[in-house]
């Protein structure tokens, strides 16, 4: 087994880290948060207090961070990870950032002598409680070998591929699409309901028809009709509107450099930044069905008091 050093241990990189516990593997992590912290090590993570202590010794180094300005500090700063890591561990990122930062990754860990993999994953808090997430790998054939053994117990789908930057490619493609259809269940969610069809009912035909997809089946937006959705507990947060604004802000980005017109993915780009405005950006992105409602309010959410 591995000697595996974690660096985040927030609502994803905390259950992730257990499960390589759970595998057999000898994890040490590092995070500022007291709160994950605890709950990391309730999870037979061993907590220390740096960078340094953590990749000590460590046969790979994984990064679980919220933006992209946390990752380049975690690895350039001081006592940071290509300063401390010892040579020849292999650098994972699982973190969603921008393409740029994550080239900037692979050519300054290649600079420095370290193999990097970029490891972004899909499936969410639960998915990474329940060990069944999915990972998409981009960096050299014979790094992406290696980070596949050592994400699997993590994990319910791997997928290599290519070279560098082509997992962050998938993953900022993917969340594309699931925010774009999830304008469109909101939109038909509200016009179902103005219509007069039960909530359930009408997600009863959607599920079996044409307008089945990820946020019909998890996200729909009425309380009531399914167990995941964030409409049950006002609409805190599975996947807050701050995050999602930021995935999308990445793929428009790359959108845009490539010459795409993306006019969708610029609307519900609009409308998460809308929710920011109003203060919710602490909600959960599935919020964003108010904007598909002819007075702007949505079941299941009461705003709070001014």
């Amino acid at each position: 087994m591995a000697n595996i050093a974690w660096i985040g241990l927030g609502h994803m990189g905390g259950p992730m880290s257990g499960n390589l516990v759970a595998a057999g593997h000898a994890v040490r992590g590092v995070d500022p948060m007291p709160e994950a912290r605890e709950a990391a090590a309730a999870h037979g993570v061993r907590v220390v207090d740096s960078i340094a202590d953590a990749v000590a010794d460590a046969d790979a180094v994984f990064t679980s961070l919220p933006r992209s300005e946390h990752v380049r500090e975690v690895y350039a700063g001081d006592g940071a990870v290509w300063s401390t890591a010892p040579a020849g561990a292999l650098l994972l990122d699982t973190s969603t950032v921008d393409v740029e930062t994550s080239r900037w990754c692979h050519e300054e860990s290649g600079s420095r002598g370290f193999r990097f993999v970029d490891s972004p994953v899909s499936g969410g808090i639960a998915g990474a409680a329940a060990g069944s997430l999915t990972f998409m790998l981009g960096g050299a054939p014979d790094a992406t070998a290696d980070a596949r053994e050592l994400v699997e117990p993590m994990a319910g789908h791997v997928f290599e591929l290519g070279g560098p930057t082509l997992g962050i490619a998938a993953k900022l493609a993917n969340n594309l699409m699931l925010f774009v259809s999830l304008l469109g269940v909101s939109e038909g969610a509200a016009l179902a309901d103005s219509l007069g069809l039960d909530p359930a009912k009408f997600f009863e035909v959607a599920s079996v028809s044409s307008g089945e997809s990820w946020p019909l089946r998890i996200w729909y937006p009425a309380p009531g009709v399914v167990e995941t959705s964030p409409a049950n507990r006002n609409y805190d947060a599975t996947f807050t509107t701050l995050l999602a604004e930021k995935d999308l802000s990445f793929a428009v980005a790359a959108g845009t450099e490539a010459g795409l017109p993306m006019p969708a993915s610029r609307i519900a780009l609009e409308q998460f930044g809308r929710l920011i405005e109003e203060g919710f950006g602490g909600k959960d992105a599935s919020l964003i069905a108010k904007f598909a409602t002819a007075d702007g309010g949505v079941r299941g959410f009461t705003p709070p008091v001014a």
